[in-house]
């Protein structure tokens, strides 16, 4: 699956973007409103540069329990010039939207977003996010870090077809937690209670099905150098010189 990122793929994908921009279409792609309706580009040579636009680029969602090494899967992205688009961001910004503290009041305005606009909230307020920061990139790959339900997943890959690839990330609980108490970034990391009522809570929105049906899974239980070179070969590409990886077990990712 994918697109070689050879010199002239990559001639290729600027050529449609040009013509993509031209005809200022980007805008009308699938995408669902608050009412559940849908958009979708009118014109036949829109419809014809999108599906030639999609078969030159890639799509990579990951899906994991909170410490699972979702957030390290992004930074290897991020290092290797791979843009990635973080589905909670889209939350922050409802939250200080509506003027609230998303630190406080994540968890409720996710729920508030998905009863008011739908089950697939979070992922179609995603899309012009992805669609831009594929836009902006000179590469053929962007990460989406943070699916949670198989509505969400449902959603991407209708708007990006065989393009899209969902990458599970594992780890048991035992050392989920442990990395979440390293990482230490608020007292929940530490506390065992909070961090089971949390799985639950993501379990329960079908966050197990989606990791079932993933593409590609990612056991994260080795060396942090280890499952950064795992995760480089499903975006394809370079692994750093020699002693730029660390060795140190891998951390627990961004929830």
């Amino acid at each position: 699956m994918g697109f070689e990122p050879t010199t002239i793929g990559l001639e290729v994908r600027r050529s449609i973007l040009a013509e993509l921009r031209a005809l200022t279409i980007s805008s009308r792609w699938t995408d669902k409103n608050a009412r559940g309706s849908r958009r979708v580009g009118h014109t036949t040579a829109g419809l014809r540069l999108r599906r030639q636009y999609l078969s030159a680029m890639r799509v990579i969602g990951t899906v994991g329990l909170p410490g699972s090494g979702k957030g390290e899967a992004a930074a290897v992205a991020e290092a290797a010039g791979v843009p990635v688009v973080v589905m909670g961001d889209v939350i922050r910004e409802a939250c200080r939207e509506r003027g609230l503290d998303p630190a406080e009041h994540h968890g409720r305005i996710a729920g508030a977003l998905r009863e008011e606009e739908g089950a697939d909230a979070i992922a179609a307020r995603t899309l012009p996010r992805i669609r831009e920061a594929v836009h902006e990139s000179d590469g053929d790959v962007v990460v989406v870090d943070g699916l949670r339900s198989t509505v969400e997943l449902e959603t991407f890959c209708e708007a990006f077809g065989e393009s899209f690839t969902l990458l599970a990330i594992r780890a048991p609980f035992e050392l989920r937690a442990e990395r979440l108490g390293d990482r230490g970034r608020d007292d929940s990391d530490a506390d065992l209670a909070a961090l089971r009522e949390r799985d639950a809570r993501e379990i329960d929105m079908g966050l197990d099905e989606t990791m079932a049906r993933a593409d590609v899974t990612i056991d994260n239980t080795g060396s942090l150098a280890s499952f950064r070179d795992r995760v480089r070969a499903v975006l394809d590409v370079d692994t750093p010189t020699a002693g730029a990886d660390h060795t140190e077990p891998a951390g627990g990712g961004a929830p």
